[in-house]
């Protein structure tokens, strides 16, 4: 399992992406011009990755069929929460409180060393979280005929599109709560893609503080250098002695990574 995040960087003025794909071990970055599928697949590891991709959503990682996905659920709760304070709709507060309730019953579950939940329970999550959705589509119905522009997709609202995503992806959205192939103390969760979140970071306040990248290489370098440091953290390796080992012409490999595949 991986989680992908991508954010925006400014190469030479012009806005580009910076993508992550990380596992509890591992973490490369990337920068492109692109954000959806034409980056990700001149990245390479979407196309030939076949597990469960973790992520916020992005319409271009359901491109590829050959993937399962699960979608970052503290993503929603925010979502939630922004409409439950801008725009109150009972079903909102009741689907926040539903999804963590959720996930507060997969984590007793695990202490407890039990593999999932028992039918009956999943029928009565499913059951509840479906009936909400219909609730929330009948407070934000579809743009009305008159309300559709002649070019281009009809705007829709905050709600709406949330509704459209938990309906449409619904297997995504619920994946921690059917899947418990991920220990309990696994970094990398079914519930968020926080690892990658927190791997993007740095890119975040590099561009704070200097700026965007000008020479043409220097988003390489920082890639590279990057990915380095996050994957020898992730380790228990000291960032410090890493770096020092790479100056003497012996990185920090993970023993796992074999050399000669």
């Amino acid at each position: 399992m991986e989680c992908f995040d991508e954010t925006g960087l400014r190469i030479q003025g012009a806005l580009h992406w910076l993508h992550a794909a990380c596992t509890r071990l591992l973490t490369c970055y990337e920068a492109h011009k692109k954000r959806g599928k034409e980056a990700m697949g001149a990245i390479g590891i979407l196309p030939n990755f076949t597990g469960r991709a973790i992520h916020d959503g992005l319409k271009a990682y359901f491109q590829y069929p050959q993937l399962q996905h699960g979608l970052c659920n503290e993503h929603h709760l925010q979502e939630l929460d922004f409409l439950e304070e801008c725009y109150p709709q009972n079903w909102a507060t009741e689907l926040n409180d539903l999804i963590l309730e959720i996930k507060t019953a997969v984590d007793k579950a695990k202490e407890k060393s039990k593999t999932k939940l028992s039918s009956k329970t999943l029928v009565d999550f499913f059951t509840r979280y479906d009936a909400l959705l219909k609730r929330g589509f009948k407070k934000n119905p579809p743009s009305k005929a008159g309300d559709i522009p002649k070019r281009g997709r009809p705007k829709q609202s905050v709600a709406k599109n949330l509704l459209d995503r938990l309906r449409g992806y619904k297997d995504a959205a619920l994946a921690f709560m059917y899947d418990f192939n991920v220990p309990v103390d696994y970094v990398v969760s079914l519930w968020d893609n926080n690892q990658a979140e927190r791997d993007i970071r740095m890119m975040k306040v590099r561009q704070k503080i200097s700026g965007c990248f000008r020479p043409d290489h220097g988003q390489e370098t920082f890639c590279a250098i990057r990915g380095y440091i996050s994957t020898a953290r992730q380790n228990d390796q000291p960032v410090l002695g890493v770096l020092h080992a790479a100056f003497e012409g012996r990185p920090y490999i993970p023993a796992f990574i074999s050399l000669t595949d």
